[in-house]
């Protein structure tokens, strides 16, 4: 098949090139940098540069591609640096989810595309129940802090633009916190090092539920999701939804670090904000039972111990 990956050079696109390509598909991947078009030719891609927020760059490059699939991996995550202004943080990302995807869309209707597949995400935007994680069933949460509402409703705009029309096929993948080579988890990520200087303290009782998943299993279920996956919405998490409580002090020990310092939940909020605190304390999880049923998909690294110690291993 010919497949359009829109942000290639993203840290899944560079780990879900080799995998279409091993199987036989042309790929045609954007970048908004010029200069890393030649890394996407030297890999086997044919490049295309692309502004994903130009609706007329994204038609005519689409256009230019003739695709069968559109895969949608544009974000600007790896600007992330502080959760306590959450929407300031995830601005370009929210407008790349929102109107970038609605290009996407649009372009891929005029061009005749059959199958467009999104990036979304599991975990906070949705609802806090009992228990500690949802099914793709489970509603958005309602009263989500106020710092947060901009990205959740990006993430509502994006999966109704993808999954309101009939052609073409829209399927949502909604990944879990990505973890692995290239990510704030790798040995030298924000989030190791921050660990290894006790930055990164235990806040409240530890009680929000993050579902993970190591980058290389995301980029697999998205190969099965490109070329089997009919229309709708999949979570992308590994098999153990864990509570921060667990996989934190977990994670510092896989590094040889002290164990995260405890913050009463008082303090974490000046010290994250809102929207951090309800990330470390509240926050549920997602299962990833339909992903494994329709895809036929298991990854590989089924927790997060098994996931952090073999990137540790690795690296060294």
């Amino acid at each position: 098949m010919r497949i359009f990956l829109a942000g290639a050079t993203g840290v899944l696109g560079m780990k879900l090139i080799p995998k279409l390509l091993e199987r036989g598909h042309t790929v045609i991947g954007t970048s908004t940098t010029k200069s890393k078009l030649s890394d996407l030719k030297h890999l086997g891609v044919d490049p295309i540069l692309m502004d994903g927020l130009d609706r007329d760059s994204v038609r005519s490059a689409v256009s230019a591609a003739a695709p069968e699939v559109v895969v949608n991996e544009m974000t600007a995550l790896s600007k992330v640096r502080n959760y306590k202004n959450f929407d300031q943080e995830f601005a370009l990302t929210n407008r790349l989810r929102a109107e970038g995807t609605s290009h996407l869309v649009a372009a891929s209707r005029q061009c005749g595309v059959k199958k467009i597949v999104v990036q979304s995400f599991a975990g906070w935007p949705f609802e806090q129940t009992k228990a500690p994680a949802n099914s793709e069933e489970a509603p958005f949460e309602r009263n989500i802090p106020t710092r947060m509402k901009q990205s959740q409703r990006a993430i509502q705009t994006m999966e109704k633009t993808v999954l309101s029309q009939e052609s073409p096929a829209g399927v949502v993948l909604r990944y879990g916190y990505f973890y692995g080579p290239g990510t704030s988890f790798d040995v030298e990520g924000e989030i190791s090092k921050a660990l290894r200087k006790r930055a990164f303290p235990l806040i409240g009782g530890g009680t929000g539920v993050w579902s993970l998943i190591h980058v290389d299993d995301a980029a697999e279920a998205t190969r099965l999701a490109v070329e089997s996956a009919a229309s709708g919405i999949y979570n992308i998490t590994d098999d153990r939804p864990s509570t921060i409580g667990e996989w934190l002090p977990g994670l510092a020990e896989l590094l040889n670090a002290k164990r995260p310092m405890r913050m009463p939940s008082w303090a974490g909020r000046f010290f994250v904000g809102e929207s951090g605190l309800y990330m470390m304390t509240q926050a549920r999880g997602a299962l990833n039972t339909k992903a494994k049923r329709v895809l036929g998909w298991n990854p590989a690294y089924p927790d997060w111990h098994s996931g952090f110690a073999a990137t540790l291993r690795s690296a060294s």
